[in-house]
């Protein structure tokens, strides 16, 4: 990508609050489920998206998808705000933004074969003929390494990873330029897991797709992305290379994390540090840094003023243990 071409899909200061509704008398509470979150995803290139569960890492992925709503701030593609769109531009950018869901039988329906499920796909997007589609459906299939043979199959037919191959074939159906992975791989096992991140991969590099691939396991987003951004309580609090991430953590949180993954050593009994404490109630989060009540390091002005995002060459990390320049003087 040129240095002039704009990040395929960027955010700028998405937030999503969702009003919940008191009893008789009772004020309006709002759960923040994504707060002021910024990221820039370049063609071709996948954004990890990490954290525990309750973090706005799925909410992210549903405003991008524009199954939600944002309550402020914007979403770009290609540079363009989505939504300023409407109508059937609106509709062509759904088509170029899909989706792979982490249940691959829940998210098929039991009672369509194979065949059925993807060319009912390519009839509502107008893609192809009654003639052609036959063949576009067995295309699709061995794109994701099955056999054409199968597609009258229904999803009870198909093991776990079979079926997420289908749910990858039907999101593939429509040409997308961007895919929103949302736990794809976490109800497999973990051969099956490594087989489908390794398709996910080889697809990328043959359609020059982009992802954003939420997961819960550090180790399975470092297999497949580019960059990775931690999530804690709706809000960004590090994004980095890859690499860099795993070769220095500088997030309390991001560090709480690495200890609490699961390092399995044969023969050896190990007791992994958990994050202290548990996550707070995304109603009432605590005041300064959110993270402050279970964070080591915490100091007192963390308990009273929220960090603000600081970039350190390419990376962006909120905390107070690393001050802006301005601060240092």
């Amino acid at each position: 990508m040129s240095e002039a071409e704009p990040p395929l899909v960027e955010t700028r200061g998405l937030t999503k609050a969702f009003k919940l509704h008191g009893g008789l008398g009772r004020k309006r509470d709002a759960l923040i489920a994504v707060d002021d979150v910024s990221i820039a995803i370049r063609r071709g290139e996948t954004l990890g998206v990490v954290g525990e569960s309750g973090s706005g890492k799925s909410t992210l992925g549903r405003l991008l998808l524009q199954l939600e709503q944002p309550t402020a701030g914007d979403i770009l593609f290609e540079g363009r705000s989505i939504l300023a769109t409407s109508g059937r531009e609106r509709r062509q950018l759904r088509k170029r933004i899909q989706v792979v869901f982490q249940d691959p039988y829940s998210s098929l329906n039991p009672m369509m074969s194979v065949q059925r499920t993807l060319t009912e796909v390519l009839a509502v997007h107008d893609i192809g003929t009654r003639e052609t589609r036959p063949a576009q459906v067995a295309d699709l299939l061995e794109r994701v390494g099955l056999s054409p043979a199968l597609a009258r199959r229904r999803p009870r037919q198909f093991s776990g990873g079979q079926r997420q191959r289908i749910g990858i074939a039907r999101a593939l159906a429509v040409q997308p330029d961007f895919i929103v992975a949302d736990e794809a791989v976490s109800a497999l096992d973990v051969s099956i897991q490594a087989q489908v991140l390794n398709l996910l991969m080889r697809l990328q590099d043959d359609l020059g797709l982009t992802y954003l691939f939420i997961s819960h396991n550090l180790s399975v987003a470092r297999h497949i992305s580019t960059d990775i951004a931690v999530m804690y309580l709706g809000r960004i609090v590090e994004l980095a290379p890859t690499d860099e991430l795993f070769a220095e953590p500088l997030h309390p949180y991001t560090q709480a994390l690495f200890r609490a993954a699961p390092k399995p050593v044969p023969r050896r009994k190990t007791i992994t540090p958990a994050i202290a404490g548990d996550i707070p109630n995304p109603i009432d989060r605590p005041s300064g840094c959110h993270f402050h009540p279970r964070c080591p390091f915490a100091m007192d002005i963390c308990r009273e003023q929220a960090p603000v995002p600081i970039r350190r060459d390419n990376r962006v990390v909120e905390c107070h243990l690393y001050p802006s320049p301005a601060t240092n003087g």
